[in-house]
């Protein structure tokens, strides 16, 4: 039973850290909404989100004020809409977007995901249909966001799939060149994709959840680093053992927030996601997290062994303070919205190479990275690739925000403004992956996925 007592002690974090409620996610099970003709589903999914997201902002801002906890985001997600429109006839799928775009504005929340295919093994026609949309979905919608999965432990990589991923950022971003080809910043590329993720761009309603369910994911870098700083000298174990107990701080809010929110909009409780997702807030940073740890700065030799000692601690204390944790959870890396990342990227210290390695031990993956214009499609894909091998072979989630930025070039910035931030836009290699992409087909998968 929990008991404000639980939070009193966080009075501190909330006024002066940063911590917060990222965000109270909303999904919905869309799969009833299916209908041979396109219109008709798009109107069954307005109607859908619209009843059931109605009081979602209202009991978020209820909650907030109530406790005191800032609720930064009210999101909605829902099921993949590859599957939910399977069996509509001709029509554009770019519709469904829209219809999608009309009820988040409806309800007034922040962002809907779930835009979305699940083709780590193969596509179905639906699946071809929904990728050929996503440039002009991004395009002309405002709070939509898309994600696909290419690849699972279990299935090995669509390399097919793969391939086609880095065509479809390429037109995205050319549609969207007037904004910093921002349409970019809400698609996601996935390894091992979790089904219960409140975070966006990558939010999405898993076929295996309730009906509705609650998914709320907490923050707190600024915490953690505050915490850090209060033990100057310690050793790692010592070290370890702050983050824990603040994990554990930081996540029974989270818990005290999911339980409310969903018991007084008659959902499920789904899970709380512990994940340490920065913001560019002075001192809302991971990159400035691990330099209290030690580094002279982010980037450096060491950064990897840090990194993996902060998700650690994190997952441990926060997995003790909630009943169900899911998502992602840990550190999130994303360079545009971490004031620390992108001083680092500047000084040349931070490299996409080392973003890389640092995602073989934290929560997702190259994230909110932005890359010169005239990158060749192949090269995203094989960026693409490299980052979702990374979760195969080591059977976590893994995953890729590219923002190829139409007519910059590295050493060049790109503005988004707000919780996106803004971003050095970063050289990466030239050489061209092209023949290998060509060859097509899936990668198999490791052999330690047979588990059966």
């Amino acid at each position: 039973m929990l008991n404000t007592l639980d939070i009193l002690e966080t009075i501190k974090m909330i006024t002066e850290e940063h911590l917060d409620i990222r965000t109270i996610t909303m999904g919905i099970s869309l799969l009833d909404c299916a209908s041979e003709d396109l219109g008709r589903c798009c109107g069954k999914i307005y109607d859908k989100v619209c009843r059931r997201a109605e009081r979602l902002v209202a009991v978020g801002e209820e909650l907030e004020k109530e406790y005191g906890i800032p609720v930064i985001n009210k999101r909605v997600s829902v099921s993949p809409i590859s599957a939910v429109a399977a069996a509509c006839g001709g029509g554009d799928f770019a519709d469904l977007a829209r219809a999608m775009d009309r009820a988040a504005a409806a309800v007034g929340v922040n962002f809907i995901g779930g835009y979305s295919a699940l083709v780590h093994k193969g596509m179905t026609d639906a699946d071809r249909r929904l990728l050929d949309a996503i440039p002009e979905a991004l395009a002309e919608t405002e709070r939509v966001c898309s994600s696909v999965n290419v690849a699972t432990t279990r299935a090995g990589i669509n390399m097919d799939a793969v391939s086609r991923m880095g065509r479809i950022l390429k037109e995205t971003s050319y549609r969207t060149r007037e904004s910093g080809s921002f349409g970019c910043a809400k698609l996601v590329v996935f390894a091992n994709i979790p089904e219960d993720n409140p975070f966006m761009a990558g939010a999405y309603h898993g076929v295996g959840e309730a009906e509705c369910a609650i998914n709320v994911g907490v923050s707190g870098p600024g915490v953690v680093r505050a915490a850090i700083l209060r033990h100057p000298g310690c050793g790692l174990t010592e070290l370890a053992d702050v983050i824990k107990k603040t994990a554990f701080k930081i996540t029974r809010v989270g818990q005290l927030i999911a339980a409310e929110s969903s018991r007084r909009l008659g959902a499920e409780f789904g899970i709380v996601d512990l994940s340490l997702a920065p913001t560019p807030a002075v001192g809302d940073s991971v990159a400035e997290i691990l330099e209290e740890m030690g580094l002279e700065v982010c980037g450096c030799h060491g950064t990897t062994a840090c990194l993996a000692m902060l998700n650690d601690a994190v997952k441990k204390g926060g997995v003790m303070a909630s009943s169900h944790v899911g998502g992602l959870s840990g550190a999130f890396i994303p360079v545009s919205e971490d004031a620390g990342m992108v001083r680092a990227a500047e000084s040349g210290a931070l490299t996409v190479d080392k973003l890389e390695a640092m995602t073989a031990v934290c929560s997702v993956g190259l994230d909110m990275i932005a890359v010169p214009g005239d990158t060749p499609a192949e090269v995203l894909s094989a960026i693409i690739a490299d980052e979702i091998s990374i979760g195969v072979v080591n059977n976590k989630t893994t995953a890729v925000r590219l923002i190829p930025a139409w007519g910059r070039a590295a050493g060049e910035r790109v503005v988004f403004g707000g919780l996106w931030g803004e971003a050095p836009i970063m050289p990466v290699h030239t050489g061209s992956p092209a023949a290998f992409l060509a060859r097509g087909g899936r990668i198999p998968a490791p052999i330690h996925s047979q588990r059966n």
